[in-house]
């Protein structure tokens, strides 16, 4: 994935490309897209939108209309996820958000984005959530005996709330991670939850000079100290 708005859409703002000079305006956030409305990451819009979005994340859908003082249009066009939907949504996949839909979210956030920026941010934001359920799908291999289709149920942002684990990391003298997501999973009429702490990584002269770690793991329970001492035993590694 409280009472407040989920926050989502883990990009840092290293990824946007730089804006030219402008007359002094509200700051912008370090990160400007870790607080995007959770409607911004992928959902499927082509049916039912309205009712997904209030069911599962309480949320409005984002309109596709130009905002008011845009400059340039936007893309409109939406990409498809690789992503299963569970729940009533079972058989479709989750669907990512148009260069003006992220666009008038940040504008809803009373943020001032820059409309050139979308076509950076956007392709960045969909590969991250393919990433990020790529590595679900690596803990989820150790219930294929049980499970061979997981999906996602629904997502929530809270970027604010670090783990005791992105704490620990920071006594270590790493950077807290940019944004936090916990995802809840449909593991065959099973609910399973993960974590996911998401890091900037060293600059590459890929992906727009941007690189991401994420830390995907099973959140704290019983099952989940079991899968994790599992993918340890299994792969060295996810353990903590």
């Amino acid at each position: 994935m409280a009472t407040r708005t989920p926050d989502a859409c883990p990009v840092p703002r290293s990824a946007q490309q730089p804006s030219p000079p402008h007359p002094p305006r509200k700051p912008t956030p370090s990160n400007p897209l870790a607080g995007l409305d959770a409607e911004s990451c992928p959902y499927s819009a082509e049916r039912q939108e309205a009712e997904l979005l209030a069911q599962s994340n309480n949320m409005p859908p984002l309109s596709q209309l130009p905002a008011q003082g845009q400059t340039r249009d936007l893309g409109v066009d939406r990409e498809q996820s690789t992503i299963p939907m569970g729940g009533k949504f079972d058989g479709k996949v989750w669907v990512y958000p148009s260069e003006q839909m992220f666009f008038n979210a940040m504008r809803r956030k009373n943020w001032n984005p820059d409309e050139k920026d979308m076509g950076v941010v956007v392709p960045i934001h969909n590969a991250v959530n393919e990433q990020a359920w790529h590595k679900i799908q690596q803990w989820e291999s150790l219930h294929a005996s049980t499970c061979s289709q997981p999906k996602l149920l629904k997502f929530q942002g809270r970027p604010k709330d670090y783990t005791p684990k992105a704490r620990l990391r920071q006594l270590m003298g790493y950077s807290l991670p940019f944004d936090r997501h916990d995802w809840t999973v449909d593991r065959c009429g099973k609910k399973v939850e993960y974590v996911i702490d998401f890091y900037s990584g060293p600059k590459s002269e890929r992906e727009n000079g941007v690189s991401f770690f994420l830390d995907v793991r099973p959140k704290m329970s019983v099952e989940g100290v079991v899968d994790r001492f599992r993918m340890w035993w299994n792969t060295g590694e996810g353990i903590w």
